[in-house]
């Protein structure tokens, strides 16, 4: 049985793990400790997990942010989207997506935004599925570098 839920502290190995799977790096422990109590002390972050026998086999986050535009609604953004290897086409996914937009729904956001890389061609039958719609818009990315 699939039970949706807030990560806690407890999971962190468990969701690295799954991190290190979508991106091929792992996080510094201390680090991300320290990032996760950041973020769970801040309403605007939603961190959910999928769980399977007490098991972290996917996870994703939404951020609300606020915007000025029309009505000044706020909007969702969708990031780090995983299931593990070992449970895909299961429903982890489509739950955790579900689950997510009843917040962003509860939270009266206007939209719900994700971007999702060009070579995940499997992820993005998923998403569109789960009814987003590729807007033909362009994504652009910087990566900043400490100095």
């Amino acid at each position: 049985m699939v039970t949706i839920k807030e990560i806690e502290a407890d999971s962190l190995e468990a969701l690295n793990e799954l991190y290190s799977e979508l991106t091929g790096v792992t996080a510094n422990p201390g680090k991300l400790k320290e990032t996760f109590n950041m973020i769970k002390a801040d309403s605007r972050y939603i961190l959910l997990g999928a769980y399977t026998d007490g098991e972290l086999l996917g996870s994703l986050m939404g951020i609300i942010c606020q915007d000025l535009v029309g009505d000044c609604r706020p909007f969702m953004v969708i990031e780090n989207v995983v299931v593990s290897s070992r449970a895909r086409r299961r429903g982890l996914g489509k739950q955790l997506m579900t689950a997510v937009e009843a917040i962003a729904h509860k939270r009266n956001c206007y939209y719900i935004i994700l971007v999702s890389g060009e070579k995940r061609k499997e992820a993005h039958v998923f998403y569109e599925r789960m009814g987003y719609r590729d807007e033909k818009v362009e994504g652009y990315r910087k990566h900043l570098t400490s100095h």
